[in-house]
């Protein structure tokens, strides 16, 4: 299919009307475009080897120079620069904060390049033995190191920064299924309820903890949440109910319980038969996986501004074809179910993601995606 060039610079000033009143502006002139590319990119992009697992930090200065490169060659692509250029220092960064993982037994382990959390606990007996230590846990002792206070101090008279705040975090059924398994969830839902409730309910406490320490550490509280609950296509919508619901409700309760406050699920997988129940939460945006197309969500979530829903893997492919129907199709449907829009991947953007395949969906929207 042949695609009419884009001129750069008014895509881009379309582009800043389409994003207005979270992509529903009745002034858009265009669908709204969500990709702005991943350092994992970078090298595929340039053709270069790496040793070091493309998930993986680089030290700051190579990290600047690969970004800044391939921002050069973003200019001339598609018109902006992408990549973040400047980066803390390690003196300026807080590390060693124990994560939710860790506070319900858990450990982070790199495997191939990625981040998996891990855990030994398999028994009913041992879960309750892990919910009960966190019963009795102080978790601003737990989570925080050694030297914590003194580190602030320093950081803040010399740099004039505070720690990060929590607002997102794996979310209810992709945690409970690393630290306990997936087979055991379903299992416990069914055989022991009361255990699973505890466990929901020990979760919900831990997350709203957890933001709450960091909210005081860093001398600020901001509303919004955002889950990453992948694996939330395990369970039916019973018990999708009986155990994850609960815990989004309270957390957006406490953290985001006004209409424009950010209420954000990313799931990348195929997880519409739980659209019925997400959508009493009238999220203000989601990420689901590629199966889970515009007009299912639109049906139970009106007002929700939804960030998809190209492939990963059509965007990190060489079938250009297939890409333009995927962004042709979500286009239309765009214009049909009510703008809320933002054209991106159905899921993260990953390493053989190209430039080329960037400009080819902001040539579909400029044909396809006017309003």
């Amino acid at each position: 299919m042949e695609l009419l060039p884009v001129d750069l610079e008014q895509f881009w000033k379309d582009d800043a009307l389409a994003h207005e009143d979270n992509c529903f502006s009745p002034n858009a002139p265009q669908v709204a475009l969500g990709i702005r590319m991943s350092e994992e990119c970078v090298y595929s992009e340039f053709g270069e080897q790496t040793n070091n697992p493309v998930w993986m930090p680089l030290p700051r200065e190579r990290r600047i120079e690969l970004n800044k490169r391939y921002n050069d060659k973003a200019e001339k692509v598609v018109g902006i620069r992408l990549l973040e250029e400047d980066f803390p220092t390690e003196e300026m960064s807080f590390t060693g904060v124990k994560r939710i993982g860790e506070v319900f037994g858990g450990r982070y382990i790199i495997n191939d390049g990625s981040e998996w959390l891990e855990s030994d606990i398999k028994t009913y007996d041992q879960l309750e033995e892990q919910l009960d230590k966190i019963d009795k846990m102080n978790l601003r002792e737990f989570i925080l190191p050694p030297g914590w206070d003194d580190d602030c101090r320093i950081k803040y008279e010399r740099f004039g920064v505070r720690p990060p705040r929590v607002r997102g975090v794996r979310g209810p059924v992709t945690l409970a299924c690393s630290i306990f398994g997936v087979e055991n969830l379903i299992f416990l839902l069914v055989e022991e309820p009361d255990l699973a409730k505890r466990f929901s309910e020990t979760m919900a406490k831990v997350i709203i903890g957890i933001t709450e320490v960091m909210d005081a550490e860093a001398r600020e509280e901001t509303t919004g949440f955002f889950f990453a609950d992948d694996n939330c296509c395990m369970l039916n919508p019973e018990l999708y109910d009986f155990f994850a619901y609960p815990i989004l409700k309270q957390v957006f309760d406490r953290f985001a319980p006004e209409p424009h406050h950010i209420r954000y699920q990313h799931s990348d997988s195929a997880m519409e038969h739980l659209l019925p129940i997400l959508g009493r939460f009238n999220f203000t945006g989601v990420n689901f996986g590629p199966t889970v197309t515009i007009d299912k969500i639109r049906e139970h979530m009106p007002k929700t501004r939804i960030d998809g829903c190209i492939a990963p893997y059509t965007f990190m492919g060489t079938d250009k074809e297939q890409l333009i129907s995927e962004a042709i199709r979500d286009c239309e449907m765009a214009k049909q179910y009510g703008r809320g829009v933002n054209l991106t991947a159905a899921g993260s953007i990953n390493f053989g993601s190209s430039l080329e395949n960037m400009y080819t969906v902001m040539q579909v929207i400029c044909q396809y995606g006017r309003y």
